[in-house]
């Protein structure tokens, strides 16, 4: 016997090449993880184990507005119909879909605590409640119309979907993040209005370049807001399916009374734990790897996130930022990998592909949902149609009724007489006597009427692919007006990245920089013009006593220089300054130069390009001007560079560029003005410290100083919210350095705010101390000779405000927001049109050393 089971033993061993059985076994077992665990399908965006969560509840009529029902009888209902592995995994699955930072559209409506940002765990299954959320409805629609394949569960006890039908391009709009063998995917979020937007261009356009459809998919839209550095990563993520963005924190430098500095964080980047970042800022405080922080306090709440680190009075808060960049997850770097499930294999997409992918997938939704409708439609169409034969022949359908012994029998005499099948027949059979009534007929005819209408509509979506396409992108749409909302992420422009100037559109801006140091970037449209003597419109929020006092309108591409009351210049594209909205303050221009302690920028001036042939030329408070080649300040140094040496307590104020023949005339605060030629001040390198410009009385100072332009005139506005146009020729040629002539009687009429030359055709933009802005046409303006008061421009209340700026802007066609003003006359009287003596003219000093 013995023998017999080794001989049966012998014939059931077989010898295989173990290499060959350990790669087979994991290859099937790799795939069974890929496709069936950790990777999401292209179409509707999920894993198995979240598709069969939000498919359990819908099953469960756990609907947004039914109770919200125990975590734990979802996950045992989970479990037991399709996915038996573990209640921790389903059960974790189930509450990152609740989490709000952690999907940008919730898909899980959570009561309970479902952790935090912080790392917190969630609470056990038994004490939290979930149901469905309105947008996880829209992602289960028409699934009971056959519109996608069902497969059966682990013990073919049920059928469940193989996908959603998902009415949103889920993918996109949510990401995804998986570790798989061998393969991992980890695609962003991204703002719903943006994807539908994409996909609706990619339908009308299959052939749109990705520069095109990147002007609606700006790039990733994370749930917990953050600022992506540069837009490179994002364009080789979308052209290639992998790439890296830098996401770093919304932070603001804010100076306090005490004069000390305080970084405010309000946003991390995706998915770094708050309270592990701010341990690993204190730890490094302490290691001293990072100096010039006195203490981090988290005053996050409900209402937002905010981390108060309070920066040392002699440390520069910039540089003590850059380090926490550098070191900390206050910026971080998001591995791109777009890998999803396409057709049972993974595959690695571009944005297009994703997007073509979920538009074949809905266009096969939208044909299964159509076919079925179709053929119950007919279905009762056909029912219809025999109703209504036996309608039509009622006295001989009730005499074959009631002559036959039985149903059977009935059935097939009439199937006999009037060709009905058994169908029909069985619906005659069960009418009611109330369907013979006059209005019961007229309403089956109608049904039938409809019905009619309906069929034809089918077959014609089914015949036209275009119709099809047209559905996908109104049910798309439908989708953006009810769940889109604004984008959180910003994204922004960082100079060097080679194709940044070709994403960025060309436009005109207007740029403004606040006495506090706000600079903020607007669309040039955002002032309407008014009528001279208006009260004006709110132009941003401030803090107290701050007031702006630097606007110009400028392109986009532009260079912008910012020189500050050290004597030093930096330089930023324009798009690299933060779009603002008409009443934010902005973003402190320490958070985008390298500031020292205590530096202030003080004047900033468009540079469309570094050419030969141009000068900037700087004036300083005390009076001190220089030139200097525009040539010499061509540098990408972030540190910035020596615009001029500065004696002290002067600061550097006013900077125009020239091309070396130009005219100046600078203007003083208590109203003397000088015009003289530019060559009068010879060229000087980038550390000179200038020569004289005008010789100031005691207590006066420079208000401005602008370049003459041919059939220019000079604008005068008075803090009191008077001015004036002057001819040029009214301010004879000097040399520079002397007294000057009278510009303006401010012992009669008030100090004077700032001189600008203008022409007829331009508007002229000026700010109150109270931040009120005012945009009138130049033309409005009287011209009137030097030392006159001039007119109302601006309505100035209350007795501390006065006028701080003026700008000069293109002409705007659209006249809004008309102001009746108060006719406040021209000049005062007739004296003041007349031009009087200047002062007897003081002959020019030594220059001064350089």
């Amino acid at each position: 016997m013995d023998e017999l089971q080794q001989e049966q033993q012998a014939e059931r061993i077989q010898n295989v090449d173990l290499e060959k059985e350990i790669k087979k076994s994991f290859l099937a077992y790799s795939m069974s993880v890929i496709v069936s665990r950790a990777l999401p399908d292209v179409r509707d965006g999920l894993k198995p184990v979240h598709r069969r969560i939000l498919y359990t509840m819908y099953e469960n009529s756990l609907w947004p507005e039914k109770p919200y029902r125990k975590c734990a009888d979802t996950v045992g209902t989970v479990l037991g119909r399709y996915h038996p592995h573990g209640d921790a995994s389903v059960y974790d699955a189930l509450v990152r879909l609740a989490q709000d930072f952690s999907m940008r559209y919730m898909l899980v409506d959570g009561h309970g605590n479902f952790g935090s940002v912080d790392g917190d765990p969630p609470a056990a299954y038994r004490y939290t409640e979930a149901r469905m959320s309105k947008l996880s409805v829209e992602m289960l629609t028409d699934i009971d119309k056959e519109t996608v394949d069902f497969s059966p569960n682990y013990d073919d006890r049920l059928k469940e979907p193989n996908v959603l039908p998902s009415h949103f391009p889920n993918l996109l709009v949510n990401g995804s993040t998986g570790i798989a063998v061998g393969m991992a995917t980890n695609i962003p979020p991204h703002n719903m209005g943006e994807v539908i937007n994409g996909m609706c261009r990619l339908i009308d356009n299959p052939d749109i370049p990705l520069d095109e459809l990147m002007e609606s998919i700006q790039g990733p839209d994370f749930p917990t807001g953050g600022v992506i550095m540069g837009r490179s990563g994002i364009r080789a993520a979308y052209a290639t399916g992998r790439g890296r963005i830098t996401v770093r924190a919304r932070t603001e430098i804010e100076e306090g009374k005490d004069g000390r500095s305080k970084i405010i964080v309000t946003e991390i980047p995706y998915q770094v734990n708050k309270a592990r970042l701010i341990e690993n800022i204190a730890d490094l405080v302490k290691e001293k790897r990072i100096e010039g922080i006195t203490n981090v306090e988290d005053h996050s709440d409900r209402n937002g996130m905010y981390i108060v680190i309070d920066v040392r009075r002699d440390a520069s808060p910039q540089i003590v930022l850059n380090q926490l960049f550098s070191y900390t997850q206050l910026q971080t770097t998001f591995g791109v990998i777009m890998l999803a499930i396409v057709n049972g294999e993974p595959k690695t997409l571009t944005l297009k592909q994703i997007l073509q992918e979920y538009i074949d997938f809905q266009e096969s939704v939208i044909v299964r949902r159509t076919q079925f409708d179709l053929r119950k439609a007919q279905e009762r169409m056909h029912i219809l149609e025999g109703l209504k034969i036996a309608v039509d022949n009622i006295d001989e359908i009730i005499r074959i009724i009631r002559t036959s012994k039985d149903r059977p029998e009935a059935r097939m005499r009439m199937t006999e007489r009037f060709g009905l099948d058994d169908i029909q027949t069985q619906a005659i059979v069960q009418m009611p006597l109330g369907s013979l009534t006059g209005l019961e007929r007229q309403k089956l005819e109608d049904e039938i009427h409809t019905l009619g209408e309906k069929i034809e509509d089918y077959l014609d979506i089914l015949a036209n692919r275009s119709r099809v396409l047209a559905i996908i992108k109104d049910e798309a749409l439908v989708m953006k007006k009810k769940f889109s909302d604004e984008r959180r992420t910003e994204i922004m422009a960082v100079s060097g990245e080679v194709d940044i100037e070709d994403l960025i559109p060309q436009e005109e801006c207007v740029l403004t920089l606040t006495n506090f140091g706000y600079v903020k970037r607007q669309k040039v449209d955002m002032y309407k013009l008014q009528r001279r003597g208006g009260r004006g419109v709110n132009g941003m929020t401030r803090r107290d006593e701050d007031v702006a006092t630097e606007m110009f309108v400028i392109n986009s591409h532009d260079y912008v220089m910012f020189f500050t009351d050290l004597g030093r210049v930096y330089r930023l594209k324009c798009y690299e300054v933060p779009e603002g909205s008409r009443t934010g303050r902005g973003m402190n221009i320490a958070n985008l130069l390298p500031l020292a302690p205590g530096e202030k920028v003080t004047s900033m001036i468009r540079v469309p390009q570094f050419e030969e042939g141009k000068y900037l030329v700087m004036v300083t408070r005390n009076g001190v001007i220089k030139r200097t080649a525009l040539e010499a300040y061509n540098t990408a140094r972030k540190g910035g560079l020596i615009a001029l040496t500065l004696d002290e307590g002067d600061v550097l104020s006013w900077v125009k560029m020239t091309d070396g023949n130009s005219e100046l005339i600078v203007a003083t605060k208590k109203g003397m003005a000088i015009h003289f030629a530019e060559t009068d001040v010879r060229e000087m390198g980038r550390t000179a410290r200038g020569v004289k410009a005008i010789t100031l009385r005691e207590g006066d100072c420079v208000v401005g100083m602008s370049r003459v332009r041919e059939n220019g005139l000079v604008l005068t506005v008075s803090e009191t919210g008077y001015g004036r146009l002057s001819p040029v020729s009214d301010y004879r040629m000097q040399s520079r350095g002397g007294k000057g002539i009278i510009n303006y009687h401010t012992e009669k009429y008030g100090e004077v705010a700032a001189i600008r030359t203008v022409d007829l055709d331009d508007d002229v933009i000026m700010i109150s101390a109270d931040g009120v802005i005012i945009r009138i046409m130049a033309s409005s303006i009287r011209v009137c000779a030097r030392p006159s008061k001039g007119v109302r421009v601006m309505r100035i209340t209350g007795e501390e405000n006065k006028v701080v700026t003026i700008a000069r802007a293109p002409h705007d066609e659209e006249e809004v927001d008309d102001v009746e003003v108060e006719d406040d006359g021209f000049a005062e009287d007739a004296a003041d049109a007349v031009v009087e003596e200047p002062e007897e003219e003081i002959l020019p000093v030594d220059d001064a050393e350089e």
